[in-house]
């Protein structure tokens, strides 16, 4: 367990924890452990969703400016590289994963939420990527995530003035999944519980060829979701939900991740 970033468990529920107080600012200790705990969920089957979460208050204010301030130009391209390559690794984690996003989630806090599968926030909660008031520009994945979420127009809107979307308008964008009163942590434990009793090969199956279909031409990404859906075929989970369906019925399966 990390000493800013820790893993931990729900049952089959991953909850991926960053905790640096006050704002939980992104420097290199903080994305170095996040990417040590997903390595640890890649290599762990019992794994079977996951959560990311910056406590009751703040999911993160973004990148550490000081820290950030005090390298060359050839440095902060190594640390904002880490950071995009860890929300890349988040991004293609082969479980389902939710932000669960309380108070700010801004620049490369932002981008994080952006990286997982979904995003729910608290009534309270703020998303931006304010990076431009700075004079600099969204670095690990913004200018890229976010326009293929909410569209173009309001993704240059949000980088352009770097405003703050609030969680109203964020489902009404489509940046936010799901408004919760109070902690949003536990919608998204509800949730993530659900997932992670489903057929979690079949889910990151349909991950990986949703993902896929974003960054190739539609040929392409036909033949990707063949492979994936024929795979299927090989698994004990792809069986048993057959079976179940044909015995007794939909949605009488249980799963088992294999």
């Amino acid at each position: 367990m990390g000493e800013l970033v820790s893993l931990q468990r729900h049952d089959a529920v991953g909850l991926i924890r960053i905790d640096r107080p006050k704002v939980n600012a992104l420097n290199v200790q903080v994305v170095t452990e996040l990417n040590q705990v997903c390595a640890e969920i890649e290599g762990d089957k019992s794994v079977r969703a996951a959560i990311v979460y910056g406590g009751e208050r703040t999911f993160s204010a973004g990148a550490d400016l000081k820290e950030m301030s005090e390298g060359s130009p050839s440095d902060v391209r190594g640390r904002v590289g880490e950071l995009q390559r860890v929300c890349d690794r988040i991004e293609a984690l082969p479980v389902v994963t939710i932000a669960a996003v309380n108070g700010y989630a801004l620049g490369g806090g932002c981008e994080i939420t952006l990286a997982c599968d979904f995003r729910f926030a608290s009534s309270g909660a703020r998303l931006g990527q304010p990076e431009i008031v700075v004079g600099l520009i969204p670095g690990a994945g913004g200018t890229q995530r976010l326009p293929r979420l909410i569209g173009p127009a309001r993704a240059k809107w949000m980088i352009y003035t770097g405003e703050f979307v609030d969680a109203a308008r964020g489902i009404e964008w489509g940046l936010v999944d799901e408004v919760v009163e109070g902690d949003a942590i536990d919608g998204a434990l509800e949730q993530a519980r659900r997932y992670a009793s489903g057929p979690t090969l079949s889910l990151a199956a349909a991950k990986h060829a949703i993902n896929r279909a974003t960054n190739v031409g539609m040929a392409e990404g036909l033949d990707f979701e063949l492979d994936e859906f024929t795979k299927l075929f090989s698994t004990e989970d792809t069986r048993r939900g057959i079976e179940s369906f044909l015995s007794d019925g939909p949605g009488k399966a249980t799963y088992e991740g294999r």
